[in-house]
């Protein structure tokens, strides 16, 4: 038996301690969380299937989700009790990036502003109608279109309506209940057997025939992952996401989910590692409904310490590895810098609450000066 170093869940205790433990009880500190969330998962997917094909029926164009399991690309887990959905936008196809920008800015009644508010960051972009050789015609009425541009937040205030509407039309008000918010987005929250989660359902064009000039990737001479694996993930695209008043942001959930596959294929322990640092994180590091880390900042993690260290051996031990990817966790929240992976300007962490994060950087430098793992 190969002997790693982990935490088992003991129930009615709480201590801390080392422990070399066989390889199968590794298992036992993720079983849980796994059967909570797959569970959550299942039952949420369920009712925002529901939901969106109500929504479609109203409006051709949203798009409803497909069911299709725990894995499915339109869900992403941002903690067990917190989730981000996307929903695809129709009639949108044949992108094309425009070679000339122009920023214009607008309140979303239409009226021109002077003067910009805020310059789109690397991650965000203004998105035209004529981007596209075939749209609906609805994309160009005025609700979601000013002067040609398609406005993320005039299509929020539609999407938010609908959403409203098809919880009543669909008798869902006894699992779903629109969240009150400041801006634009829409956030529910989903009553399933267990717990509540917290929903952001986010509108996004699907654009699947091309990768931006934004995000140049991968970096020269970088052995992972391989060259047949970037580009599958390049032939796969990304998506817009209506996340902002004026500009659309850039996402790359179906990339990053090829990443994860067979990401042990050579018989390392990064999916190991990945689980163990999840479940920290939200055990003892950050916890909470809304914490400051998410599992997505853990996957970026695990992305760039992957194309540090490519090598097979590099991933044998799994106290070695597990280590390694709690003192780059350390080093990005200390410094409030966590790269995003495939658009490198961006900081995923620049409007992160800084305290919140000087909290966890100290947790994390506890658990690295004496390493234990928690047992609960």
């Amino acid at each position: 038996m190969i002997p790693t170093w982990a935490y088992q869940l003991i129930p009615g205790s709480f201590e801390y301690r080392s422990l070399s433990v066989h390889q199968e009880e590794l298992c036992l500190m993720v079983e849980p969380r796994h059967y909570l969330v797959s569970t959550a998962v299942e039952e949420v997917q369920k009712i925002i299937q529901q939901l969106t094909i109500e929504i479609s029926c109203k409006a051709i164009r949203f798009q409803a989700i497909s069911n299709s399991g725990i894995h499915n690309e339109n869900i992403k887990v941002l903690a067990p009790s917190q989730f981000l959905i996307t929903v695809p936008l129709r009639g949108l196809t044949g992108y094309r990036e425009c070679q000339v920008q122009h920023w214009r800015y607008y309140t979303v009644h239409g009226a021109k502003l002077l003067s910009s508010v805020r310059d789109p960051e690397e991650l965000h972009q203004w998105l035209q109608v004529e981007q596209f050789s075939k749209c609906l015609p609805q994309w160009h009425e005025t609700d979601v279109n000013i002067e040609g541009d398609l406005v993320p937040a005039k299509v929020l205030i539609i999407f938010r309506e609908l959403v409203e509407k098809s919880i009543i039309s669909c008798n869902l008000s006894n699992k779903v209940t629109v969240m009150e918010s400041f801006s634009s987005m829409v956030r529910v929250a989903v009553e399933t057997s267990e717990s509540q989660v917290e929903v952001e359902l986010v509108p996004a064009v699907e654009i699947p025939t091309c990768w931006p000039k934004k995000a140049q990737w991968p970096r020269c001479l970088k052995r992972w992952p391989s060259q047949e694996k970037v580009q599958c993930i390049k032939s796969l695209g990304f998506d817009l996401l209506a996340h902002s008043n004026y500009h659309w942001q850039l996402c790359f959930f179906r990339a990053e989910h090829i990443l994860m596959e067979g990401l042990d294929e050579d018989g390392g322990c990064r999916m190991k590692c990945f689980r163990v640092m999840r479940q920290m994180k939200e055990d003892v590091w950050c916890a909470g409904n809304k914490p400051v880390v998410t599992a997505y900042h853990l996957q970026t993690v695990l992305f760039w310490t992957c194309e540090k260290y490519p090598r097979t051996k590099d991933w044998r031990c799994f106290r070695e590895a597990f280590l390694r990817l709690v003192r780059k966790l350390h080093k990005c929240v200390s410094q409030h810098f966590l790269k995003h992976y495939f658009v490198k300007n961006t900081n995923l962490l620049k409007y992160t609450n800084t305290s919140d994060l000087d909290l966890v950087a100290s947790k994390l430098a506890v658990f690295l000066e004496n390493p234990m793992l928690c047992l609960d």
